[in-house]
Parts: C-alpha cells; sequence; structure tokens
C-alpha cells in the first residue's frame, strides 16, 4: 500500500492588502507538487464552525502533494478590518490577491493554474470569481455551495427573528421582509454577533448561481445529506442541470453532519474521503 509523504509543517503568516493584511495559512505540497488551491471560507460563524475539517482537508490536501493557501477574508477571522465594514468586492479581490501569491510561491512548479476550493457561501464566491477572473482556475472544488443569494440571506436573517423569539417571547412583526426593509433604509442589523451592512446583504442577494452559466473550468461538487443513497438536493441538482451542456461536471452525495452549523465542532470523514479520491482520480486522468 502506498503512503503518501508526511507534509511540511503548516506556515502561517499575514498578507500585505491595500486595506489592512489578511491573515493566511499554507499548506505546502509533500512531494511534487502536482497542484494548488485556495481555500475560501464559508460565511460569518460558519467559518469558525468548518475551521476544523478545511484544516484536515488542507492537510489531506498537501499529503496528496497539492498546496494549499488558507486566507481568512477581509473583516473575517484574524484578518484586518471589522465584519461590518466587509464587502463582497473586497472579497473578490482578496481572492486574486491570495491566488497571485500562491501562484507566485508555487507556480514555477505548475503546469496549470490554481484551483479553488470553496465552502458554503465561499463557495458562490469562487463561483463568483471564476466567471470574472482574468486567469480562471484549473478547477472548482465546491463543498455545499450556496446556489441562491436571497435564500441564503433569508436563512440568515432568520437567526435574529430566533433570537428575538428567546429574548422576547415572540417573533417582531414582519419577519425576513421587515429585516430586510431595514436593511434597504440604509441600517445595518447585529445578527448572532455579527453586523450585517446593507450594500454586502445587497450584494449577496443578487446572486443566483443558475444564472451565471457553466463554469469556466472542470468542477467536482460534494453535497452532504442524512443518510447514504440520497440524491442530490433539488436546489443543487437544478442548477448542475443547467450546466451540463457547458463543460465537465461531477457531483457526489456523503452522508454526514452538517459541520459548519452542528453545535459542537464536528467531523464529515466521508466528505473528506470523497475529496481526496476525486483529487487521485484528477491526478491520474492528467
Amino acid at each position: 500500500m502506498n503512503q503518501h509523504p508526511a507534509p511540511p509543517h503548516a506556515e502561517p503568516f499575514f498578507l500585505k492588502a491595500g486595506t489592512g493584511a489578511r491573515f493566511c495559512v499554507f499548506h505546502a505540497a509533500a512531494g511534487a507538487c502536482r497542484g494548488a488551491f485556495l481555500y475560501v471560507h464559508p460565511f460569518a460563524e460558519e467559518m469558525n464552525k468548518a475551521r476544523r475539517m478545511a484544516a484536515l482537508q488542507a492537510r489531506a490536501m498537501a499529503a496528496q502533494g497539492y498546496a494549499v493557501l488558507q486566507i481568512d477574508l477581509y473583516g473575517c477571522g484574524d484578518s484586518s478590518g471589522d465584519f461590518a465594514d466587509a464587502r463582497w468586492e473586497i472579497w473578490l479581490d482578496d481572492l486574486a490577491r491570495g491566488a497571485q501569491w500562491l501562484r507566485e510561491r508555487v507556480g514555477a512548479a505548475l503546469e496549470q493554474e490554481i484551483g479553488l476550493w470553496g465552502l458554503r457561501l465561499g463557495a458562490l464566491l469562487a463561483l463568483d470569481y471564476a466567471r470574472q477572473a482574468a486567469q480562471p482556475p484549473s478547477v472548482l472544488l465546491l463543498w455545499q455551495a450556496v446556489t441562491n443569494g436571497a435564500n441564503f440571506m433569508t436563512q440568515f436573517l432568520r437567526l435574529k427573528l430566533a433570537n428575538q423569539m428567546l429574548a422576547e417571547g415572540q417573533e417582531k412583526n414582519g419577519g425576513t421582509a421587515a429585516l430586510r426593509a431595514t436593511l434597504a433604509a440604509g441600517e445595518p442589523l447585529e445578527i448572532a454577533g455579527y453586523t450585517l451592512a446593507p450594500a454586502l446583504a445587497q450584494s449577496i442577494e443578487a446572486l443566483d448561481a443558475a444564472k451565471f452559466g457553466p463554469p469556466p473550468c472542470p468542477l467536482r461538487w460534494f453535497e452532504i445529506v442524512a443518510e447514504e443513497g440520497r440524491p442530490l438536493p433539488p436546489a443543487a441538482a437544478r442548477v448542475l442541470h443547467g450546466w451540463q451542456e457547458g463543460g465537465e461536471i461531477s457531483a457526489l452525495t456523503v452522508a454526514g453532519q452538517p459541520f459548519w452549523t452542528t453545535q459542537e465542532i464536528s467531523e464529515c470523514p466521508a466528505l473528506l474521503d470523497a475529496t481526496a479520491a476525486a483529487l487521485k482520480e484528477a491526478c491520474h486522468a492528467a
């Protein structure tokens, strides 16, 4: 049985940017570098819940010969800025900056462009970046991708309604429509410890992956389902069906817990195994 060489230790550092600095962790490839990935983390508290899975996957990729850069976007994690000042356009610039750094660090060893690996809203950000980047990624590796920004914002706004019910015993009149009206009036909202700016909410609301068109590179899509053998959720299936004519697309479901929302930090070993297998197949195909 062939064993992958142990990857080097992760290298934390701060990447200078026009607005402060971005906290990054670089995982060098073990042995010959087969490719490189930029990790695009999820939104708000989902980022923290997913840190362990992201670290496990990054280390696994490095052991397979793939360099990985994890970057905390502006206003997130340990990077500069407040979440209240985060904007979708700044995050797109952060991906371009991270991809350029990764390209310069390992580009001489590569024959292909940097790949993007995104989780949840980070997957939607990766898709949006890929369709307008001067240099499209070599591959998109997406975990539990958010496909519709408006639906995602509805779910996020419901967190505030739930907190209001716990604190006051009743839901505020108007529900999410009233909260959207507050944002539309230019007022930020405090939700689950995060200050959501109207501009960021508006950008997310406008995004619909089904309207993006097929991605400009091969796509590997993974969804976690409650039981093994279940099909893709309808939202993901609709988007992927609309893209089938556009290029190389594969989708896979694995059984596990939604680790990005569980109360305790959790793992999904099946997702790690499936992703490793997909990378192995891609390497053999190349």
